[in-house]
Order: structure tokens, then sequence, then C-alpha cells
């Protein structure tokens, strides 16, 4: 299990990992980056949530995630069964929808959109309990 004293990444229900989009405030990335490290460091599976989006990201900090993304494709996508993104709006989720398969084509690991926290949970949960009965 990773180190519990994340500042962006609530880890708490290990592998279900949430981002805490409160605590990125501009600047962030190179934290962001760092503890990837540290979830990838461990080799465990885990599925990550993000929440709906609270204000625009920085494009420094938008440009650290995407770099750091290229560069641990394999290793993101040995460990990381999915990335969930939050959009209760219908319109702006079909939208993100739309983009995913690209953003999947570039990065390696699934992305799917649900409309709330509970949907996201849920999958993530459904994600993770497949991967166990697949290990058996």
């Amino acid at each position: 299990m990773p180190n519990p004293s994340f500042s962006l990444h609530d880890v708490t229900d290990f592998p279900l990992v949430r981002f805490r989009s409160e605590a990125a405030d501009p600047g962030y990335g190179p934290a962001w980056c760092a503890e990837m490290d540290a979830l990838l460091e461990g080799r465990a599976r885990f599925v990550l949530i993000y929440p709906k989006a609270e204000r625009d990201e920085a494009h420094e900090d938008r440009k650290a995630r995407g770099v750091w993304l290229k560069q641990n494709k394999d290793q993101l996508v040995g460990v990381c069964l999915a990335l969930i993104v939050v959009e209760p709006d219908p319109a702006r989720r079909a939208e993100l929808e739309a983009m995913l398969p690209n953003l999947v084509r570039a990065f390696g690991t699934p992305q799917v959109a649900t409309a709330s926290t509970e949907d996201a949970q849920t999958l993530a949960r459904r994600l993770l309990a497949e991967e166990v009965l697949d290990a058996r």
C-alpha cells in the first residue's frame, strides 16, 4: 500500500485511489508526478478516480502530467486498471467520452466517464473484484 501521507491522492481505500482536486493548487504537477511514481513503485493494481474538475488546470501542471503519463505509459498500464472521471453534466460527459479513445491510445490506461462519484466507485470496485477473480 502506498504512503498514506499523499497530499493529492487519497489512498485510504487503496486499491481505490481518489484524486483530491481541492488540493491541486497551481504548481501541483511535480507533487502529482512524485505521488504517481510512488503508486507505481508499489506495483499493486489500483483504480484511479478523478472527481468533477472544479477549476481549470494550469497549463504547466497539465503539461507535467502529460509528460509523466507518456514516459510511464508501460508501467502505468501494468498497475492501473482504469482511470474513471466523474462528470455529472450529460453534455460534458458526452464530450469527454468522445475524447477518451484518443486518451487511451496516448496513455494506454482504460478511461471511463461516469455521472456520479457513486457510479465511479461501483465501477472501480467491480473492476478490482474482476481482477481478483482473474488472478485465481
